[in-house]
């Protein structure tokens, strides 16, 4: 037996002492830092959604990283180069906000420094203040490839990046044109639809009056939610089939304010139910008016600047901001008659993600993807199961944005970002080359390739933050070279996101890994659910209710607000947080802390410390004799299995909740309490073995817990014994034992069963009677119709009485039945009977009033379950095995209300 017993573990837990100490440990072991070769070990690998750089963690972070952390920690224990890479996005729109801010606070913007001085000012920016989120997932636990840190802007991601755009370009598959797109006059760039959010907004439907040009004096009624735009009309639509207005078709009107003819076409796209009927047709300022537009040829007038101000085509209204023209016009509107009747009316305005400004519909040269051809292999991809997407619900969503795609609009007119890597040659387009002037390089270039020319000026655009984003599981891993990390760990294993990411990122992902690599970038898509306040409330600044992640690790330990995070991480169900469920969970990590106190202090001394300082001991070969040691056994292997299964099908609540009854429930309350007294035997044996399996089950219950708290389990599996430097990151997890081996312990996990029901059935009718925990009972009978089993009940009766403090335990000893004064109960444990005589310690008449309490119980049960069995549409359509287990409730409740009925004629 080993010598020295490990550090004795301190009566207190205090969790941030434990959490520096051992992350400090872990880095200095490099233990997160993946092999680039992994030397024909199994491999799992899991790219982190890589956060701004201007982020801070808030709750999403920590549910998300938390997730990943304990996927990423299990498969490290089972023997698996795990890699979880680590980076950052450079998060164009808001990392440039965040320093337009600071110089904003200083008197200048952008412009006053220059494209070149400003870029340097952000990478400066970035080097002194991004990253903090780096500092804040070391704190949250989450074992991430530190070492090898990514940056969606750094010089391989920068290639990658570049490579993508001019093969993409070199297949026809990006190209250059006039669109209309989503303008933010704020932000001065354009926006992706998903960069778009839509508000319900209280606003107005104004119906004006078009005079038709063969007769000034008739007019059609054009109703429209945007009057500053009806400078810019070049139509009115009516439907084709609308019986109101199919004479005007091919007639013109009089555009009022303007007085320029435009026609009156027909087409599909208009609503006859909406307004008058008739809308106004402006190409340049709505997307559907754009494809009206281009159905009937009709002219684009642009009416706003960049700034969303009136521009030269807006005539008198020239220099106006667009909501102050609006007022303006219609007032002049009114003023000449032409305004019929305004209307309330809600509208659906689509605001900036980022300053929340109301995005324009605006008519610029941009660069965009064709997505269609590369959408089709990543919807193929998951209906034939290479990608799997889970909760598979998501999977509907996913199918329905890829197959109504749009072409992705990858220009923004911003200046932290993937320069677009484009030229303009001047020369080549006086001379109207093929080209039409632009070239598209895989290097800067200093002269046309087309004439030799250095009249030459690079695309001022960058790309849009989330197409370096769709690269990153492959360019993180070194592409375009084929590196020795992209061979082994691509594609990745699985991909922790949100919700609310699946367009943006994931379908993204899909599409260009598929193009560049031939391979989906990911085996496994899991979706989590969203963190809500306590009512169910999403968090909001506005509200007041968003929870700190930070604080309330300050506040109760890394390991109590992980756990509680898993605990809650149902399939499809949002997180509903407060502070009291966390607070829970610390509880529990108060309990592990004690029961390791209380194994170190009461086995350690008696244990075998060599099989326990085996970093990869296997329980299935520790050989014991007593039922309790062969009963923990069973249900550590029980708990392993489910925790096991809970992890590998992304059922992290249920692995959680695996551990926490198994070490609380059981451990701790059952086992730790039975071998009390065998801790305190003359036998060394029967006192060695105890000691044993409880510290080599703790042992294994830490590594359990592990991947959910990684911190407390570290502390404690250190303090067990010795470990000759190794750390509990690279010890092997738990399995279930052998089947063989589990039907050898059927029999002793039988008869702790059933001691256990037959403790909790006294101890329920000892609460249910008042009567104290440290009165004696005089005597208790069990009965059953098995008589094999009460006879290995009886083997084990002296435990039930120490836990129960009975004076005498006997078996089926009929004569007690006729006695006054006994209180029975019916067992979890095939249906043993216990009668506990209550004379001298209960009130009798308390007791009948209990019986009888729960008598109306079972009557309602059954009465309920007759209901049902007699419902004839419910048997017609029933599963055989649901009838079943209702008849078998009827005969079950029938059975116990008989039992009472007579306990209540002896009462």
């Amino acid at each position: 037996m080993s010598d020295p017993i490990p550090n004795e573990i301190p009566k207190v837990y205090e969790p941030h002492e434990v959490e520096k100490h051992w992350w400090q440990a872990w880095e200095s072991a490099r233990l997160f830092a993946a092999p680039d070769d992994p030397k024909g070990l199994p491999t799992y690998s899991v790219v982190i959604p890589p956060p701004n750089v201007t982020g801070s963690l808030h709750m999403g972070h920590a549910l998300n990283n938390t997730l990943q952390d304990i996927l990423v920690r299990f498969q490290r224990m089972e023997g698996k180069a795990a890699l979880w890479v680590f980076g950052m996005d450079h998060a164009g729109i808001a990392t440039q906000n965040v320093v337009e801010r600071q110089l904003k606070a200083e008197g200048k913007n952008r412009d006053d420094l220059g494209r070149e001085a400003f870029i340097q000012r952000v990478w400066k920016w970035k080097e002194e203040s991004g990253g903090n989120i780096r500092h804040q997932l070391k704190k949250l636990g989450c074992s991430l490839d530190y070492e090898h840190e990514r940056f969606t802007m750094d010089e391989g991601l920068s290639r990658a990046v570049r490579e993508v755009f001019v093969k993409l370009y070199e297949e026809g598959l990006i190209y250059r044109a006039q669109r209309l797109i989503n303008w933010c006059p704020r932000c001065h760039t354009a926006l992706s639809d998903l960069e778009v959010d839509y508000q319900e907004i209280n606003s107005h439907l104004w119906h004006i009056r078009y005079p038709l040009e063969a007769d000034p004096q008739d007019h059609i009624i054009v109703a429209t939610t945007r009057p500053e735009t009806l400078l810019g009309d070049t139509a009115v639509a009516v439907h084709p089939d609308d019986e109101r207005y199919k004479h005007l078709i091919g007639k013109n009107v009089e555009l009022p304010l303007v007085k320029r003819l435009i026609p009156i076409v027909g087409d599909e796209m208009v609503d006859a139910s909406f307004g008058s009927g008739a809308v106004k047709v402006t190409p340049a300022h709505d997307f559907n008016d754009f494809d009206v537009g281009n159905r009937h040829n009709l002219e684009r007038v642009n009416v706003f600047t960049a700034d969303a101000r009136m521009n030269e085509a807006a005539g008198a209204f020239k220099g106006q901001d667009r909501f102050e023209a609006r007022v303006n016009i219609v007032r002049e509107l009114e003023e000449l008659g032409l305004m019929l009747k305004i209307e309330e009316h809600k509208a659906s305005v689509g605001h900036c993600y980022r300053c929340k400004t109301v995005v324009e519909p605006y008519l610029s040269m941009q660069w965009f993807v064709k997505t269609t051809p590369l959408a089709q292999p990543a919807i193929s991809a998951v209906r034939r199961g290479k990608t799997r997407i889970l909760p598979q619900h998501w999977e509907s969503t996913y199918f329905n944005w890829m197959e109504n795609i749009r072409d992705w609009c990858v220009s923004r007119q911003i200046w932290w970002g993937h320069r677009i890597p484009a030229w303009y040659c001047g020369r080549c387009m006086e001379n109207a080359h093929p080209s039409d002037g632009v070239i598209v390089s895989r290097t800067d270039l200093k002269v046309c390739p087309h004439c030799g020319h250095n009249d030459l000026r690079q695309e001022s655009d960058v790309l849009d933050t989330w197409f370096s984003s769709a690269l990153w599981p492959f360019s993180t891993l070194g592409w375009p070279e084929q590196t020795s990390r992209l061979q082994a760990y691509y594609p990745t294993s699985c991909l922790v996101t949100g919700f609310d990411i699946i367009f943006f990122w994931v379908a993204r992902m899909m599409m260009m890994g598929l193009h560049f690599t031939g391979k989906v970038p990911f085996d496994d898509v899991y979706i989590h659910a969203l963190i809500r306040d306590a009512q169910g409330q999403k968090m909001s600044k506005s509200k007041g209710n968003v929870i700190d992640p930070l604080e309330v690790m300050e506040k109760f330990g890394t390991d109590a607000f992980r756990f509680t995070l898993a605990a809650f991480a149902a399939q499809g169900r949002d997180i509903k947080l407060s502070e009291e469920r966390v607070l829970g969970y610390r509880n529990f990590c108060n309990k592990i802390w004690n029961a390791a106190r209380f194994v170190q202090t009461m086995a350690l001394p008696h244990a075998d410390l060599d099989a326990l300082a085996k970093i990869d001991f296997d329980p299935a070969k520790l050989e014991v004799k007593q039922d309790i040691s062969q009963w923990i056994l069973a249900k550590f292997s029980e708990a392993a299995s489910e925790v096991r299964k809970g992890i590998n099908e992304y059922r992290f609540n249920d692995a959680a909740m695996a551990t926490y009854h198994f070490f609380w429930g059981t451990y701790c309350d059952w086992f730790l309490e039975l071998i009390k007294s065998g801790m305190k035997s003359e036998d060394a044996a029967l006192r060695k073995e105890f000691a044993t399996v409880a510290a080599l089950v703790l042992d294994q219950s830490l590594r359990l817990l592990h991947p959910f708290m990684p911190f407390l389990s570290e502390e404690l599996w250190q303090k067990l014994a010795p470990r000759q430097g190794a750390l509990l990151p690279t010890a092997k997890f738990p399995s279930a034992l052998p089947a063989s081996r589990i039907a050898e312990l059927r029999a002793a996990e039988e008869r702790i069963e059933a001691l256990t029901a037959i403790v909790e059935k006294i101890r329920q009718i000892r609460k249910e009677t008042g009567i104290p925990d440290a009165a004696q009972l005089s005597k208790v009978v069990l009965f059953s119709e098995d008589l094999a089993a009460l006879e290995r009940i009886g083997a084990i009766g002296v435990h039930i009485g120490n836990l129960t403090k009975i004076g005498a335990f006997e078996l089926n000893r009929p004569e007690i039945k006729a006695e006054k004064g006994v209180a029975r109960g019916i067992t979890t444990f095939r249906d043993i009977s216990v009668w506990v005589d209550l004379k001298g310690v209960v009130d009798l008449q308390k007791e009948k009033q209990r019986q009888e309490k729960e008598l109306a119980k079972l009557n309602n049960g059954l009465q309920g379950t007759v209901k049902m069995l007699g419902n004839a549409e419910f048997v017609a359509k029933a599963p055989p095995e649901l009838l079943e287990e209702k008849r078998e409730a009827e005969a079950t409740y029938r059975k116990k209300i008989q039992e009472i009925q007579e306990a209540l004629a002896l009462l």
